[in-house]
């Protein structure tokens, strides 16, 4: 088959999947829209880049229809074009790296196990406790993430407020900690200080929008 034909049209348009996936802020910007729809401004200040900056490459990431718009009054939002399939692209892109670039795994090794080397709780055990109202899930990202979505029936409070709200914490029983994803570090370092204060306590295996992916149930405020 020439080059012209429909396979060489197929990973054209995989390239260009790709290669919006090439920089670190477009990963990190869907990292924030996987927690929900977020404007450009918004955005800006989660990733903390200009406002030119984070337009350029939601533009790239738009070309390759990983996300998508719609306009409220004078703003533009920005949300995943798929929950589900970006999620697991983004999911997917982590495994190969942590296997196949030494790098990532001395991170991994000296950042996040060195904080919680604790087997992650799975998601499918994580519903079995629930349902049986064994654990207490924390979920630490900030409270407007919180309210786009979380685990049903979590308890919010963010990683800056957890030292002084821990009265908030029942202490004989197990917390669930999670956060955005499974390179996000605010679960890691909630767990390493909830531990050195006597809470028995670990992480979910990823984040709320894996959970999310996998059609489980969530719940939001607005």
């Amino acid at each position: 088959m020439s080059s012209t034909g429909p396979k060489h049209a197929i990973y054209e348009n995989l390239a260009e999947v790709a290669q919006a996936l090439g920089h670190p802020h477009r990963l990190e910007l869907l990292e924030h829209l996987a927690q929900g729809v977020r404007s450009v401004e918004e955005l800006s200040a989660r990733a903390h880049l200009t406002f030119a900056n984070t337009s350029r490459h939601l533009q790239i990431l738009r070309r390759a229809r990983l996300v998508e718009t719609e306009r409220r009054g004078k703003h533009v939002l920005y949300r995943l074009a798929g929950d589900a399939e970006v999620v697991a692209l983004m999911k997917a892109l982590g495994r190969v790296g942590e296997r196949n670039i030494a790098e990532i795994g001395r991170v991994v090794t000296d950042y996040f196990h060195a904080r919680d080397a604790l087997e992650p709780v799975s998601r499918d055990d994580l519903v079995a406790r629930l349902h049986d109202d064994l654990v207490t899930v924390l979920d630490v990202r900030p409270e407007d993430e919180f309210v786009l979505g979380h685990l049903p029936g979590a308890l919010n409070i963010p990683l800056a407020e957890l030292e002084r709200r821990l009265g908030e914490l029942p202490k004989g029983r197990e917390v669930i900690a999670y956060c955005r994803g499974p390179y996000c570090v605010l679960s890691f370092e909630a767990v390493a200080a909830l531990r050195v204060r006597g809470y028995r306590v670990r992480r979910l295996e990823d984040g709320y929008p894996e959970w999310k992916a996998a059609g489980l149930p969530v719940e939001s405020v607005a």
